[in-house]
């Protein structure tokens, strides 16, 4: 009998001597070999595709395999897209670098080049320089001028030049 580990829990007569050298506890087993299931060959389509389908960034497939849903492409206001926002721009980036004895706290300036979930690439116009910084020790990022910024909120598009309302004020009557 197996216990499905590919042990055999059943005591046989041979091991009934316990462990090997004569201990005599009885409960040793020897682990028996179970044959690995044969797979079973799927039919091959003609013109059928062995890749799994595209799937568009932003969307899912469901459980049943079936039906692709597409959620709609919004740009969240994460720092990532907030600098692919502003590629081409001077900016100074504030990094931190914990347990380094040489500077724990540096200061990059350069041109945006690209931006992405966990790096910033920044170019040095004065020596041609390229940086990689990793976003996990950004601190801050200032601009010398006006950012461009947009993100959606209830429905509506924000950008830097939405205008700020101001709320109506109302009577305590």
């Amino acid at each position: 009998m197996s216990n499905g580990y590919g042990y055999n829990t059943a005591v046989s007569p041979a091991s009934t001597g316990g462990f090997p050298g004569g201990y005599g506890y009885g409960y040793y087993q020897h682990p028996t070999a179970t044959p690995m299931p044969t797979p079973v060959p799927t039919p091959f389509v003609a013109g059928a595709s062995m890749a799994p389908p595209m799937v568009p960034s932003g969307s899912f497939v469901t459980p049943s395999g079936g039906n692709v849903v597409t959620i709609p492409a919004t740009e969240e206001s994460y720092v990532e897209n907030i600098l692919r926002m502003n590629r081409g721009k001077m900016a100074t980036f504030y990094m931190t670098y914990e347990n380094n004895r040489e500077w724990n706290a540096k200061v990059f300036r350069g041109i945006i080049e690209a931006a992405g979930r966990d790096h910033i690439i920044i170019s040095d116009p004065s020596t041609g320089m390229r940086y990689l910084l990793l976003t996990l020790n950004l601190d801050y990022v200032t601009f010398d001028g006006p950012i461009n910024y947009e993100y959606t909120f209830n429905g509506q598009t924000v950008t830097n030049t939405t205008p700020v309302s101001t709320p109506v004020p109302t009577t305590g009557r």
